[in-house]
């Protein structure tokens, strides 16, 4: 039972961290579009993009770390941002 449990929580909490990431990715790419349109044109709301499917159970830490150090590379995640990320991974 312990075994299933925590199986559960580490889901939950990667789910959380990918919900999250995404939020700031959506967040931040609508900002930089804003930025980026020329003055005359009407502003248009970010899409938003697909929800990602849930993380099976095969998802590990060692995936999510990846995930979020390309993010970070990308500029998408700040270095505060990511090693807040990957704090709350390794603690699951």
């Amino acid at each position: 039972m312990p075994g299933l449990l925590r199986g559960i929580t580490r889901t939950a909490v990667i789910a959380g961290t990918a919900t999250t990431v995404s939020g700031r990715v959506s967040r931040r790419q609508g900002q930089r579009w804003a930025a980026q349109q020329p003055p005359s044109a009407a502003p248009q709301p970010p899409s938003t993009p697909p929800a990602s499917p849930p993380p099976t159970g095969g998802t590990d830490r060692l995936t999510a770390l990846k995930q979020l150090g390309e993010l970070r590379d990308q500029e998408v995640l700040t270095d505060d941002e990511f090693n807040d990320q990957k704090a709350r991974t390794l603690a699951s």
